[in-house]
């Protein structure tokens, strides 16, 4: 008894050290803002969320369904990271226009281009419906009978929640289902690029420096919001005009000093951090390998075909740029696990919670870690499967996922005839094929397929590779070569012009045909297989841990309940705290918490690639240019850290001082910060963030696009922003 005391008072010392932990939900701020304010937040918790009264949520969108962006101007400037809006610039880019390279300014409204598909979705509130979501559920139902139920509770909530209005909303489970909360949204649709600087500046450092400290990235664009004449979201129109938020952040000029409260307010996408030791060795030691090994192989590939063409380069920057963000994270991710000592500390809180339980008398407790383990073993094959299916899907060879995009009209036909949908599945496809070719290099696929085919091969288990697969391999002698020749050579889906021409004389019986076509039989072989073979295996076990998962938490909460408890990332707006403040990861080295302009011209010199830089720029930061957005020590301020707690999805998020103002722009974390979603270190993990005088300094004196300044609030001193403009919220029926 003794020694388990002992073990758990270390662990809740252990436990509530971890000061800056958590991602917070924004309703129920009041809980966290003690203690905020003690880190230094002067305003309250009713204006960073509000549903009555405009605050500084209504100034934060979620853009385009992945990454987090921020109204800076009453006249809808939407700010975020280049590297999320990096599809929209590089799909304007060409030849004789290469944004990527050069950059992009509207020097005025009309300038402004469209972007198709692209959306700025808010919050319009957030509500704990935990009771409504069980109402009518009892211990006695059968799994069946309780999704069945919980469907119809959830139905019920939205219709509740959206009745009257042009909101949409959804249920979501926080905590593995110890509670839900229903959210309530409002999407614009009508979102268009504004300016973008070069991608030596937004991409500064490339992979060189990408998830690494000291940083000197300039990673922001800049878009705008259009609404309908009600200001209320409309499809795109010449008739819409810039959307006027009920928030908009004013920008500080001041900056920030060590020690200076920050937040960061933004759509974070998952974390892990209640993982068991048996999912996390699966992390470790299974899938990161793979993946890394993976996404490693068609980097190499996709990284020699660029340097040999500026098209080429053009083609694969933004593929190139999504493989290789997550491929050096999981590397990063590994080897701070693995540092940090993860299992021993997962399997350490187990024992803990297993001999505590007991103690207790709380079999159910027990019983749940215990048949935790057994799951992991029994999904392991599944989960192998489903994370070898993902990557080489859908960040492989593109002519599968691209021919498999055919499916409807190859296999429903006259079912889209009948229903009078033909005629749109053609044009949509139509579009799909100029856009897709456009950025398509054929000799750089082949050479992915050549490499990843091979690899999916040893990956999979033996047994989860899809039949047909299997028969394709041996019909080809076994050989991924043979393979390759006869799915490229043979097939339709390298051909432009021959597809342009089918779907421009389209016939049920020219697209059966395309059944027999090699790249669509693989296509098809891989979809079906997963959804034959691994998904409902894996659907079913990662349903029975998710159920134990609930049990689990419930029972961290009840028997250790000194520690501060926060709901996974997923997806929804959150808010983190913290303070700007550099960090001693490794024995003998201390990083301050900015970097300033030197660095760039510092790292310039090297010769490195990643390094170059626009020659009037570097003119420009030699002759310290700076104009009125030097820091007061007359530096000009590029990057700093801070220990707010993020992850991706965070892309974008503002980063905002105490008074409510926007410092910067989240946009990565160090290297040593990237197992943060598994495990939090307050000693090691940092966020980076750009520093918004950076910024400013980029669009004015170097774009010239000083008209954009104009339209934002600036801050300095001792000046402080209301919460203006003050808008009257649209309430829901609920609240009415």
């Amino acid at each position: 008894m003794r020694i388990l005391t002992l073990t758990l008072g270390l662990l809740f010392v252990s436990l509530s050290s971890f000061a800056t932990e958590g991602m917070f939900i924004p309703a129920l701020l009041e809980s966290i803002e003690d203690d905020m304010r003690a880190m230094g937040l002067e305003i309250s918790a009713e204006d960073i969320y509000s549903v009555n009264s405009s605050s500084l949520k209504d100034a934060i969108a979620q853009f385009g369904g992945g990454c987090t962006s921020e109204i800076i101007s009453s006249q809808g400037l939407l700010l975020t990271n280049h590297h999320c809006g990096y599809r929209q610039i590089q799909q304007h880019s060409s030849l004789e226009n290469n944004y990527l390279k050069d950059g992009f300014w509207a020097m005025s409204m009309s300038e402004e281009l469209t972007n198709p598909g692209l959306t700025a979705t808010f919050i319009v509130r957030m509500d704990d419906v935990t009771a409504k979501m069980l109402q009518g559920i009892t211990d006695d139902m059968s799994a069946q009978d309780r999704a069945a139920k919980m469907k119809e509770n959830e139905a019920a909530i939205i219709e509740a929640m959206t009745r009257g209005t042009n909101h949409e909303a959804f249920v979501r489970p926080f905590n593995y289902g110890n509670s839900y909360f229903s959210i309530v949204t409002k999407t614009y649709k009508d979102v268009r690029l504004v300016g973008a600087p070069p991608s030596a500046i937004g991409k500064f450092g490339g992979d060189t420096d990408n998830w690494v400290w000291p940083r000197h990235t300039g990673d922001f664009s800049l878009f705008r919001i259009y609404a309908g004449p009600d200001n209320e979201p409309a499809e795109y129109s010449e008739e819409n005009r810039p959307y006027e938020p009920a928030h908009y952040l004013p920008v500080s000029m001041d900056g920030v000093e060590e020690g200076d409260f920050t937040m960061v307010y933004g759509f974070p996408g998952r974390t892990e951090q209640y993982l068991t030791t048996d999912a996390v060795d699966y992390v470790i030691n299974t899938a990161n390998p793979m993946r890394i090994h993976m996404r490693e192989t068609s980097l190499n590939i996709i990284d020699q075909a660029m340097r040999s063409s500026e098209k080429i380069q053009i083609q694969y920057a933004a593929k190139q740029s999504s493989i290789s963000n997550a491929y050096k994270k999981w590397i990063g991710q590994n080897g701070g696990l693995i540092e940090l000592d993860a299992l021993g500390k997962k399997q350490r809180l187990e024992d803990s919670y297993r001999q505590l339980a007991s103690l207790k008398g709380k079999k159910e407790y027990v019983d749940a870690i215990d048949r935790l383990k057994v799951l992991h073993g029994e999904i392991r094959d599944y989960r192998l499967a489903r994370d070898v299916f993902i990557e080489y899907y859908f960040y492989g060879p593109e002519i599968l996922s691209f021919a498999n995009s055919f499916s409807d009209l190859i296999e429903n036909y006259e079912g889209l005839e009948e229903k009078g949908e033909l005629k749109k599945a053609l044009e949509g496809l139509k579009s799909s094929v100029k856009s897709h070719f456009k950025d398509y290099h054929q000799p750089t696929d082949e050479a992915i397929y050549l490499a990843l085919t091979e690899l999916y091969f040893d990956n999979m288990p033996g047994e989860l590779i899809p039949d047909q697969m299997r028969t394709f391999k041996e019909k080809n002698k076994n050989s991924i070569e043979r393979m390759k020749m006869r799915t490229y050579e043979r097939s339709i889906f390298t051909n432009e012009q021959a597809l342009m021409k089918l779907l421009d004389s389209p016939s049920a019986k020219a697209f059966a045909k395309l059944m027999k076509d090699p790249a669509y039989q693989q296509a098809a072989a891989h979809y079906a297989g997963y959804f034959q073979k691994v998904r409902p295996q894996y659907g079913a076990k990662n349903q029975e841990i998710d159920a134990l998962m609930k049990t689990y938490v419930a029972g961290l909460m009840e028997l250790f309940p000194n520690k501060t408890y926060w709901a996974d990332a997923n997806s929804t707006l959150r808010l983190t705290y913290g303070k700007a403040e550099g960090s001693a990861p490794v024995d003998g080295m201390a990083y301050k918490f900015y970097t300033t302009a030197n660095g760039i011209l510092q790292k310039n010199a090297t010769g490195n690639p990643d390094f170059e830089m626009p020659a009037d720029l570097i003119k420009k930061l030699e002759a310290r240019n700076y104009g009125p957005y030097a820091h007061k020590d007359g530096e000009l301020r590029i990057c700093f850290t801070g220990s707010n707690h993020t992850t991706g999805g965070n892309s974008g998020s503002p980063a905002i001082n105490g008074k409510g103002q926007l410092v910067g722009l989240n946009f990565d974390r160090s290297w040593e910060s990237t197992m943060s979603d598994i495990l939090f270190d307050p000693g090691r993990c940092r966020n980076i963030m750009v520093d918004i005088r950076y910024v400013l300094w980029v669009v004015d004196v170097y774009a010239g696009a000083g008209h954009l300044v104009d339209e934002m609030t600036l801050v300095r001193g001792e000046e402080k922003a209301e919460m203006e403009p003050e808008m009257e919220m649209e309430l829901t029926p609920d609240t009415q």
